[in-house]
Parts: C-alpha cells; sequence; structure tokens
C-alpha cells in the first residue's frame, strides 16, 4: 500500500490578486502548488465489457452488436438488482473506480467527479438533473449557492456513441480543488443524462483536463478549470500519480521529485484535436495515441494487440464479449511502452482486468483494439505504470513520462 499525502501544498506569498485572476487557497496567500488525493469508490466492481463500452460511447462510436448485447444483459441485471432493493448491499459493477472530492458554491457543496484528461467540460449532477436520472448521486444545488450565476443563454452538449448524450446549462460559481478556488469557473448543469452516468451511483459528474478547445459550451466556450489556475501555478503543469488498486494523487503546479525515479523524458503533443495527443513505440510499433486519465482501458492497434495476447495461454478475441479474454488463472506478460527517452512498463497484473462473470473463470484484458474506436488510448492500465506530467510551461505543450516504484 503506497501512503498517501493528506497535506495541501500551498506556497508563494500573495502579491495582490487582480480580480481578473481570482485564485485563492486560504485568504491572504497566493497558490504555488497543490495536491488532490483520489478517494477510493467502496462499491466498485471492475466489469470488462462495460468499460470498454464506455470508450465506445465517450468517442462517440457505435458498440459491436455482441459488446452491445452483453452490456444490455449486465444492465437489466443491474436494474433487477435496484429493483428488488438489493442494490444497496451489492457492489456497483460499472462505476469509475476512484473519484475526486470538488467542492462548488457557496457554502460548498462537494461532490466526487472523475478528473478526465480526456475531455474539456465540468459538468456534474444537479437539482436541474430529472430525479429519473438521479441514483443515489449527489447534486449541485445553484440556488443554495450565494456565488451561482446562471450563463444566460449558454448550453453544453455531449453525444454519446450508443445515440444517447448529456446536456444541460451553465453557471459560473466557485470551485474549488484540494483547497485552491477559482471564483467564475463554468459549472455545466446537467438537465438531461445518458444512462450510463445514470446508473453509476457513486460519480457525480466529471472534470475535463484536456485542451479547452473541447469544450462543448455554447455560443462561447468555456476554459477548464486548470486553463483557469494555469497563470497562478508555480509551475503551468499538473501530474497525474496513478496507482494499481489504490487511490492515487493529482498535483497541480509542482513536479514532486519524490514520486518518480531517474529522469523525466518529455515528448511533444499534438494538441490538435484538443487532446493530450504524442507517439510512443508499444512492443516495436509506433502508435499515436491520447494519454486519458477518465478511460480505464488501454486500446491499441490490432497489430499490438494480437502481438500480445498470443503470448497468453488460452486467449482469445470473444465477440460476445466485445475483446479478447484468457482463463483468469492465465499468466499474462508485461508490456513495454517507449515514449522519447522513458521505457515505461506495464506489469501483466494490471492487465488482467477482472473477471467477466461471477464465476471467476473467464478474465477480461486491460489491453483492448483500437481499430473501432479510431484513436489508441493510453488509459488508466497504462498510466498506473508511469508518473506522467500534463506540461504547459514551455511554448508548446508537453507530456512528461517517468518510471517510480509500482
Amino acid at each position: 500500500m503506497v501512503p498517501q499525502p493528506t497535506a495541501v501544498a500551498l506556497t508563494a506569498a500573495l502579491a495582490g490578486l487582480a480580480a481578473a485572476t481570482p485564485i485563492k487557497g486560504k485568504v491572504g496567500t497566493k497558490v504555488g502548488s497543490f495536491t488532490v488525493n483520489q478517494v477510493s469508490n467502496a462499491a466498485f466492481k471492475p466489469h470488462g465489457p462495460f468499460q470498454l463500452a464506455k470508450v465506445y460511447n465517450k468517442y462517440g462510436v457505435p458498440m459491436p452488436e455482441g459488446l452491445a448485447k452483453t452490456v444490455a444483459k449486465y444492465n437489466a441485471a443491474k436494474k433487477a438488482k435496484r429493483d428488488s432493493g438489493s442494490a444497496t448491499t451489492t457492489p456497483e459493477q460499472y462505476d469509475i473506480q476512484y473519484l475526486t472530492p470538488v467542492e462548488i458554491g457557496t457554502p460548498a457543496q462537494t461532490l466526487n467527479l472523475d478528473f478526465d484528461s480526456g475531455s474539456s467540460d465540468l459538468w456534474v449532477f444537479s437539482t436541474d438533473t430529472p430525479s429519473a436520472s438521479v441514483n443515489g448521486q449527489t447534486q449541485y444545488d445553484p440556488s443554495s449557492s450565494s456565488t451561482s450565476e446562471k450563463v444566460s443563454g449558454a448550453t453544453w452538449s455531449i453525444s454519446y456513441g450508443d445515440g444517447s448524450s448529456s446536456s444541460g446549462s451553465v453557471y459560473h460559481d466557485v470551485v474549488n480543488v484540494g483547497g485552491v478556488s477559482f471564483d467564475s469557473q463554468a459549472v455545466e448543469s446537467a438537465s438531461k443524462v445518458s444512462d450510463q452516468f445514470a446508473q453509476d451511483s457513486n460519480n457525480d459528474g466529471l472534470l475535463g483536463l484536456a485542451f479547452s478547445t473541447l469544450n462543448t459550451v455554447t455560443p462561447s466556450q468555456e476554459k477548464t478549470f486548470f486553463d483557469n489556475i494555469l497563470d497562478n501555478l508555480d509551475v503551468a503543469a499538473f501530474t497525474a500519480d496513478l496507482k494499481y488498486h489504490t487511490a492515487g494523487t493529482y498535483d497541480f503546479g509542482v513536479v514532486d521529485d519524490s514520486k518518480y525515479t531517474g529522469d523525466i523524458a518529455y515528448v511533444d503533443v499534438d494538441d490538435s484535436q484538443g487532446f493530450w495527443g504524442f507517439t510512443a513505440d508499444v512492443n516495436g510499433q509506433s502508435v499515436d495515441g491520447i494519454a486519458d486519465t477518465g478511460t480505464t482501458l488501454a486500446l491499441f492497434p490490432d497489430a499490438v494487440v494480437e502481438a500480445y495476447y498470443q503470448d497468453v495461454d488460452g486467449a482469445e478475441n470473444d465477440s460476445s464479449q466485445g475483446g479478447y479474454v484468457f482463463p483468469c488463472d492465465a499468466t499474462l506478460p508485461d508490456l513495454t511502452f517507449t515514449p522519447g527517452d522513458a521505457s515505461i512498463t506495464i506489469p501483466g497484473e494490471y492487465i488482467n482486468y477482472a473477471p467477466v462473470d461471477e464465476s471467476g473463470e473467464t478474465c477480461f484484458g486491460g489491453i483492448q483494439s483500437s481499430a473501432d474506436v479510431g484513436i489508441s488510448i493510453y488509459g488508466d492500465i497504462a498510466l498506473k505504470a508511469a508518473f506522467v506530467v500534463f506540461d504547459k510551461s514551455q511554448s508548446s505543450p508537453r507530456l512528461g513520462w517517468a518510471n517510480k516504484d509500482l
């Protein structure tokens, strides 16, 4: 078990912040850096096909028939448990494993959000969300916040690959992350929520950390929380130190050398699509992809995935599950990728993601094909093997990669 930091780091003296940069930690201090700790979702139970389905939905791609049927079957089973009253004692099968507490409004309302470097909206369940779509989520109530202001005429909408969508109105309000707040952050209030999110009773919304060009608010895009606080950080960067089977941390404004070993290797970022895009060598093949903390699995080209599972006894591409499965007691090899001069090894045990059913005999792979989705994704399966720096401190963005104690 890796010990997690408990204190928020707030550094540098305040030099009279202007109203246009309303960053504050405590009264009379200026933020230089801060740390936020993930919290474990106690109700989480991993389910591989559903996590893969979430990737299809997130990137606007229809699911293959077999995967869609499997997910529909599990959704029906989950609904039956909820309707029977057993859901309160049954672990949620499809939820996000680790979330991060965020305070919104005055007085503060605490919501647990998914920090997502693959999107750029901060949207939440709220009192605008229909009751039929609320399943235990904490709801932001703008009417209870003295600092909330509705943005006239502003709306947001995100469409998913299964044809569903989430959408609503926009407020400006105080958002506090790790003890640091921005006074006029766009908070996107959901008046419509896709089933994927409605089913996840412990996840109250998303906090996007991709580039603000991806933000869906119209008629005028809004900035991400990171972009809004950027100029007041000691270093214009945030880092992700995600962990295997335990909560990790995000640091803003500091690159903590106690959290990695060796040197950090930086690679150029292609932000033309709004993502943290980069190129790495994966088992001898050059793979363009994105670093996405909001995606659980890693998705790579067929050639990489097929070559990997050829070395796993009993592995097969099961269309009914939507991807590669194998006996749960199989020994999985490690997988190495090399962004720039870094060599990052994903341990085989990380790639044995979870059983596909209650029998516990067949498991779903944490690495799957990106062919249908159309983009390779270095999701949490890969990111947990590294210390990652999302850096805007230079003339162009870059990603830093380093090894760490696993």
